[in-house]
């Protein structure tokens, strides 16, 4: 996963409607004496009466548990006046909304949570009965099916947390929730609301957290909710919003999180970001603005994402150094210059790439990094050797450094990250032997140093990386044999050692090798070794470009996975064997093979085929008359039938 930016947006913020529901889930448990009104004991046995269906879910049942608050799902606030505060029905696979005008007949109710259901729509009494309970906090209807508007809510006038998130309500929304006055926590996420953003969210304007993620919003991000000045939580991400930001937005002093990812937003970035003291996270990436960034914008983020915008300029040369800052995401824009040199302790993820900066890598000898877990600055024209001071940062996880001007030897000191997964080099100008302390690296999935300069042989202790799962060497100087020991690489799934100047006869192969084995534009000679027959999940093999002889082994026929063998210009002779279809077989550039279907014949045989061609040719022209003479005899009545069919 190369794009953090929208994965870890709005589906992290989604599960915190949440600080309502965290809040009251601490509210004292009811106690085993504790007795319920009579009137609300009714309650809730109706209730339970019409949730128990002969394929009901839920294990209500008064003869087992005469209290209701020793229900599951049920929380009552404790005796002497015990009464049912809170009831949770998630995830109990509901269909019917039947149940839920019954559950407004309780009149203490606090907490209403029907999430994970399949509820497809909210029968009008219960809005209405539902209304009048003014103790009602928390609604939570998230993760349903429910279809068509917003319900216009009138009353519910200590409702404090509304969550329908994860349905398919559409429509436009204006008024619905103006009359919610102390509405403090909405989630209307990942739904198909169309128009402008809500801006009506409660005459007394408390609304704290907005969460309107994935839908399809429209037009600009509207000014008014600046009006709302206590919130700290804004999503608007995964919709169409187009326009700028509105300036006026860093008068929100309480904002801690604002997320504006994966819109059509353009113009500059607000300098007044930088004046929100409270803010902690901000997310711009997959948008279409310009301009430089702001000064001074990470004073006190924790979190900054601009990834995949048109940003350009330079990087601040405060931005990296914050002392606060812990991931940056500024990938996949047109930033230039140099990184700045400093780079702040606290930084845990740090990606750089896909722009147009140059000069050296910083070196991280001026901090403490142990916190650094991801490093990417690939695809820009940085020049110089890799800094070995990055074999200090001990956590490493990822580092990519690929298709930049890098020169200069790998740093035996990189063999020191022990926790590194992930080493990406590639297209670069590295030179000199691998080094084998990088071969020591235990958790390593993916080593890519391919398109470089390195020379010398493979080293016999890459079998050290039990871990690894693609190696690509491809594209070197490297010579010498194929050590032996990468037989015992039992994860590896793709090898690609083509274009170097290897030799030497082929070892055993891995046979977890399932993606590719590319050993082309290689000098391996000789027969194609019977040890690869045992590679039967493997998907692609290479091996053109060499100068192997002798036949087509007919056990490549037999793996019943390959999709593309690639033997092109090598010395092979004999017949090509029959492959099944779906393998793209290219044995071009060698002069001594021969197809298998092409076979000289006799004159004799010649004819006696024609006659036998001749025979068949008659009798499919027979076949044929008399399917056609059928065919045409059966139009009308089947005419008919259609004609019929669609006047029902």
């Amino acid at each position: 996963m190369s794009r953090y930016g929208l994965q870890t947006t709005s589906l992290v913020l989604y599960f915190n409607f949440h600080f309502f529901l965290s809040l009251f889930s601490y509210l004292p448990l009811p106690m085993v004496l504790s007795q319920l009104s009579s009137n609300q004991k009714t309650a809730m046995i109706n209730l339970s009466n019409n949730l128990n269906t002969p394929t009901g879910v839920v294990s209500w049942d008064v003869n087992n548990e005469p209290n209701p608050c020793l229900w599951t799902g049920v929380r009552c606030n404790p005796p002497p006046n015990s009464s049912v505060i809170q009831i949770s029905l998630s995830g109990h696979f509901l269909s019917s909304s039947d149940f839920l005008p019954l559950v407004c007949r309780i009149q203490s109710l606090q907490i209403l949570d029907v999430s994970g259901n399949h509820l497809t729509t909210i029968p009008p009494g219960f809005i209405s009965d539902c209304g009048k309970l003014g103790g009602l906090k928390l609604l939570n209807f998230s993760m349903n099916n429910l279809k068509g508007r917003l319900p216009d809510f009138v009353g519910f006038s200590g409702l404090e947390a509304l969550d329908f998130a994860r349905n398919n309500l559409n429509g436009s929304i204006d008024s619905e929730l103006d009359g919610l006055v102390g509405l403090r926590s909405l989630n209307l996420s990942f739904n198909h609301f169309t128009g402008s953003v809500p801006t009506r969210l409660g005459k007394s304007k408390v609304l704290e957290e907005l969460e309107l993620s994935m839908n399809t919003f429209d037009g600009p991000i509207p000014a008014e909710l600046v009006g709302y000045q206590n919130l700290t939580l804004i999503d608007l991400s995964g919709n169409c919003l187009s326009g700028s930001v509105p300036d006026g937005i860093g008068e929100l002093a309480k904002l801690e999180v604002l997320i504006l990812s994966a819109n059509r937003l353009s113009g500059r970035i607000p300098q007044s970001i930088s004046n929100i003291t409270s803010l902690w996270r901000f997310a711009a990436n997959f948008n279409n603005f310009n301009g430089s960034i702001p000064d001074v914008i990470a004073k006190h983020l924790k979190n900054l994402d601009l990834s995949y915008n048109s940003l350009s300029g330079s990087i601040p040369s405060d931005l990296l150094s914050s002392l606060n800052l812990h991931t940056l995401d500024l990938s996949n824009n047109r930033l230039e210059g140099q990184i700045p040199a400093v780079l702040s302790s606290s930084l845990v993820r740090l990606r750089l790439g896909s722009n147009l900066l140059d000069g050296k890598i910083p070196s991280t000898a001026n901090a403490t990094h142990q916190t650094l877990t991801y490093l990417e600055m690939e695809n820009n024209n940085l020049t110089g050797s890799i800094p070995p001071e990055l074999g200090d940062c001990q956590n490493l996880a990822l580092l990519n450094l690929a298709q930049n001007h890098l020169s200069g030897a790998l740093p035996v000191e990189l063999g020191s990250l022990s926790h590194l997964q992930v080493l990406k080099l590639q297209f670069n100008n590295l030179s000199g032997r691998i080094p084998i302390q990088i071969t020591q690296l235990p958790k390593l999935n993916i080593l890519n140093i391919s398109w470089n300069s390195l020379n010398g042989s493979i080293p016999p202790s890459v079998s050290n990386m039990q871990s690894l799962i693609n190696m690509n060497l491809q594209g070197n100087k490297l010579s010498g044999s194929i050590p032996n020991s990468i037989a015992s690489m039992d994860s590896l799934m793709e090898l690609q050692l083509g274009e170097n100047h290897l030799s030497g006869d082929i070892p055993i192969m891995p046979t977890s090798l399932q993606i590719a084995l590319n050993l082309s534009s290689n000098l391996f000679q000789g027969t194609i070794p019977e040890t690869l027959s045992r590679l039967s999940v493997l998907e692609i093999l290479d091996l053109s470009n060499n100068k192997f002889s002798g036949m087509i082994p007919d056990f490549f026929t037999g793996l019943g996975t390959l999709t593309q063998l690639l033997l092109s210009n090598n010395d092979l002779s004999g017949e090509i064997p029959n492959f099944a279809s779906w393998v793209m077989v290219d044995a071009s550039g060698n002069k001594g093979l021969t197809n298998r279907t092409r076979r000289s014949t006799s004159p004799q045989m010649e004819k006696k085929e024609m006659s036998c061609a001749g025979k068949i040719l008659f009798a499919i022209g027979a076949t044929v008359f008399v399917v056609v003479s059928i065919t045409i005899l059966a139009i009308p009545l089947s005419g008919y039938k259609l004609v019929k069919k669609r006047n029902y």
